[in-house]
């Protein structure tokens, strides 16, 4: 996977964006690259993981077992994301378990060359912790929104917070995820989440088209949060 313009998981990364093209050249000579195919295991749950993991292309889940043996969706991570900062920082085993959602490629830092990249170019340790301070803001208000929001006003929030476009006049947004994966993430049952959704388009404020809903009442569907 070598640095060639566009194609460099250190260009799409906001970690070293900080970085000049050369800098990136340099940084991207310690990346090794990671693949995995659709469904499988990237790390378990107390294993020893010495990289910080960068996504270059595809989709990766983050989940979380609970104490009632119910896996849990915690965030989805997209192309110039990452993962494995705490274990970096701290030197602690994952409690999560990292699977790939597609085939993915990933772009592996070992921490010892990241170490000597962060002490080289502090920057990288800003940004990191910047993108760490917004991902536990994004975790807080999660939790805030399932301790007081009911499931529809949660996937109410959910959708108008889905990038969006016009077809056909029609404000319509994407389903980024399989609707267990989505029911995971938001704290409850596909069958519940599948029920809301009717109820939704039952009232006239939205409808569904396998991945595609189609908004066709944005006033009345932001009401519902």
């Amino acid at each position: 996977m070598g640095h060639r313009p566009g194609t460099s998981c250190v260009e799409i990364v906001p970690l070293f964006a900080g970085l000049s093209p050369q800098q990136q050249d340099e940084v991207g000579g310690f990346a090794h690259p990671i693949r995995r195919s659709r469904g499988e295991l990237i790390h378990r749950p107390g294993e020893d993981v010495s990289d910080l993991l960068v996504v270059h292309r595809g989709r990766v889940a983050i989940s979380h077992l609970a104490a009632n043996g119910q896996d849990r969706l915690i965030r989805v991570l997209e192309a110039g994301e990452f993962a494995g900062e705490s274990a970096f920082v701290t030197g602690s085993r994952p409690e999560h378990t990292a699977t790939a959602l597609t085939d993915v490629e990933l772009c592996g830092f070992d921490h010892r060359d990241l170490r000597a990249l962060v002490a080289q170019y502090p920057d990288i340790a800003v940004r990191m912790l910047h993108a760490v301070v917004s991902r536990l803001e994004e975790t807080d208000k999660m939790v805030a929104e399932q301790s007081t929001a009911d499931v529809e006003a949660r996937l109410v929030g959910y959708l108008l917070d889905l990038p969006s476009h016009q077809v056909d006049g029609r404000i319509t947004v994407r389903l980024p995820l399989a609707r267990k994966d989505i029911a995971s993430l938001l704290g409850t049952t596909p069958e519940t989440l599948s029920r809301r959704l009717t109820g939704l388009a039952r009232a006239g404020l939205l409808s569904v088209h396998g991945r595609d809903v189609v908004i066709t009442d944005p006033t009345g569907l932001a009401a519902r949060v």
